[in-house]
């Protein structure tokens, strides 16, 4: 028998493109392909060499863009020892394509979302001298986004390359965290000016309910106890779906009553999209997270005019006030870009009392850049670089006290905590709150000798901070979620299977 062709997968950027690496995954390893590590010679139990190593590349911002390419060229360098390929995928690529290929010899191969389908196939080529011609980038706005979800019936004609539904999950899972993203949605139908995400990523659609639950299923098969939903803007779902957008009002309790799944997470929400009935049902809702993940990007009423979004420090601090009359505990993030074109300073004095009056959990602060393609890269006023990134040093000074602050308020409260690192002689035992969410908010750090292991669920005391982390002590370790009693309505769902 010959000896199966090997790929490794390493990702960039956001949740979703590590759900987009699984299912790529899964389509490899369905092909008869194996799994392996990109660089085995940093470890001598790793296993073989891949004759192909996949980067899986982001394209939002300028920062992702560099590391893109800086694991591309880190990732020829590992190849030029044993002879395998470097094929570049993802956001990078379909928004560059043959560009990026020009530019990056070192990447035998650049491939565009279309060609996920038979990505096999593709990589085949490359091995066998074969390299697809580079991928020429088109604007996706007006196209279904290549992401495996049902096409709603509208347009379930509509031939596209790349499109078709596959009815069977193609996921494999690349790691056993006990945390998973799964997607809700993809692509964005929103027109904001500083964003080129519809352009490569599509227009909306959402995933089927029962497709959704199906998938949580598998994922709690494979240890999973927090699902975390991503999508570009996940206060759409349900908008291109028979039930409109009460479709994840619906969704959210079937999902917390999947056995085994102690954790819903809600991630990309937008403010003017929160409605009341939405509100509750994740500030409510046994097994979903009170956290709202809020794209506010600015509080000054004229500057979100200008980014085509909606919304004023007024109509913000009332979401806030709504969530925490819910949810006292609730976790709030936010991201904000500072320095945006016309931004001046009672712009920037707006934002600064937003942000002292919304007493947010986590924010990220972001320096306007221009991206190729977007409305804002047209706009007069723009700021000069170094003011720009004096205003960012500015506001994250800000929202470092304000973080500490809310952290500290947290004292002596109780949290339910998800073990994802175990105590050993380098690391101490670390996990989140339900208000923390993997990657982009603080965590919370267990006292020394706790005993725990990844994948507990604990019940703990905040005792103590460092930063915007929480320091905490144990009281009790939780059993898994229970399967749903059988008269529950979303048993017959559950029970598929």
């Amino acid at each position: 028998m010959s000896t199966p062709r090997r790929a490794a997968l390493l990702t960039l950027g956001c949740a979703r493109n590590e759900v987009d690496s699984e299912e790529l995954a899964g389509r490899l390893v369905g092909s008869g392909w194996e799994l392996v590590e990109a660089d085995p010679g940093a470890d001598p139990d790793a296993g073989p060499a891949p004759d192909v190593i996949v980067v899986n590349t982001c394209g939002f911002v300028e920062q992702a863009k560099k590391d893109s390419i800086d694991t591309l060229l880190a990732a020829s360098d590992v190849a030029k020892a044993s002879g395998a390929k470097v094929v570049a995928v993802g956001c990078l690529a379909e928004r560059y394509g043959a560009e990026l290929a020009e530019s990056l010899p070192e990447a035998d191969a650049v491939l565009g979302f279309d060609a996920y389908p038979e990505l096999a196939e593709r990589l085949g080529d490359v091995l066998g001298g074969h390299a697809p011609a580079p991928h020429v980038p088109v604007d996706r706005r007006t196209l279904l986004p290549i992401s495996p979800v049902q096409r709603p019936a509208a347009v379930a004609d509509v031939a596209v390359p790349g499109h078709a539904w596959v009815p069977d999950l193609s996921r494999r899972r690349l790691h056993d965290r006990p945390v998973a993203p799964l997607k809700l949605a993809s692509g964005c139908d929103r027109r904001c000016a500083f964003c080129a995400i519809p352009s490569f990523r599509g227009a909306f659609v959402s995933r089927p309910p029962a497709d959704v639950l199906a998938e949580a299923m598998w994922l709690a098969g494979q240890g999973v106890r927090e699902i975390v939903l991503v999508s570009e803007n996940s206060t759409s779902y349900g908008k291109d779906l028979p039930g409109g957008t009460r479709a994840l009002v619906d969704l959210l309790p079937r999902m917390a009553a999947v056995p085994g799944i102690d954790r819903i997470r809600v991630s990309y929400l937008q403010p003017a999209e929160v409605r009341p009935d939405l509100l509750k049902v994740i500030a409510t809702t046994p097994g979903v997270a009170p956290y709202f993940d809020l794209s506010f990007q600015h509080a000054s009423p004229s500057v979100l005019r200008r980014m085509r979004r909606f919304g004023s420090r007024a109509d913000f601090l009332d979401l806030c006030e709504r969530i925490r009359a819910l949810a006292p505990g609730a976790g709030i993030r936010s991201n904000v870009i500072v320095g945006f074109p016309g931004e001046t300073e009672e712009d920037l004095a707006e934002l600064e009392a937003f942000l002292t009056g919304a007493r947010l959990d986590a924010v990220g602060v972001f320096g306007y850049s221009d991206e190729d393609g977007t409305e804002a890269a047209g706009y007069d006023g723009k700021l000069p670089a170094d003011e720009v990134a004096a205003r960012v040093s500015r506001i994250s000074e800000l929202v470092d006290e304000l973080m500490t602050q809310r952290a500290e308020d947290r004292i002596g409260t109780e949290v339910t905590v998800l073990v994802e690192q175990a105590e050993d002689d380098d690391f101490e035992c670390t996990g989140r709150a339900e208000h923390q969410a993997p990657e982009v908010d603080g965590e919370c750090v267990f006292e020394r000798g706790s005993g725990l292991e990844v994948g507990d669920l604990v019940r703990a005391v905040v005792v103590g901070t460092e930063g915007t982390d929480l320091v905490v002590s144990p009281r009790e370790i939780l059993p898994r979620a229970v399967r749903p009693a059988a008269d529950d309505p979303a048993a017959a769902v559950l029970g598929r299977g």
